[in-house]
């Protein structure tokens, strides 16, 4: 989504840091500075109108004093852990011998608590988007984002970020 939002016109803060690789070839779009927010909040107002991403655990750390608009991605979590353990792999790490079911279970239960405290938060306006449906009509997700922004961005162009290629972890029924 963040190369989406970037490649449709929007600033994104980023500070590329975390450059692209084998696990993820179009780069990171993040900001190192984030994950400093449990202690100073101060880089968020560096992101006014532009789109920044921020990893869920570091949600309730947003100063109140500013409105958020944000696009929540969801992907099936199977995906998520298989694509973490390639990772690992792929970087020549150990795999954590944790119990999948475990982890999985871990995972869900602090999504649920963080989509409830969204709901709590006046200051915070929250869009779910599917990473399935992103692949499957990446221009109606183009445009629905656009919306929900409430900017205009080049529609065309963020739909063409999406690559079918780089979903490699598919979940399993």
């Amino acid at each position: 989504m963040m190369q989406m939002l970037a490649a449709g016109g929007m600033p994104v803060l980023t500070d590329h840091q975390r450059s692209a690789d084998a696990n993820n070839p179009r780069g990171y779009f993040e900001l190192e500075a984030v994950k400093s927010l449990a202690r100073s909040s101060v880089v968020i107002a560096e992101g006014e109108g532009k789109a920044v991403k921020v990893v869920s655990s570091l949600l309730k750390f947003l100063p109140n004093s500013h409105h958020y608009k944000m696009i929540f991605m969801r992907r099936p979590l199977d995906e998520i852990l298989v694509s973490q353990d390639r990772m690992l792999e792929r970087l020549g790490k150990v795999v954590p011998p944790a119990p999948r079911e475990s982890v999985k279970e871990a995972f869900e239960q602090h999504l649920r608590q963080v989509q409830t405290w969204l709901l709590e938060q006046p200051n915070m306006d929250v869009r779910y988007v599917d990473y399935g449906a992103v692949l499957r009509d990446p221009v109606r997700e183009a445009m629905e984002a656009c919306c929900f922004l409430g900017v205009e961005l080049d529609v065309k162009a963020m739909a063409d970020k999406v690559d079918h290629a780089l979903h490699r972890e598919k979940a399993h029924s």
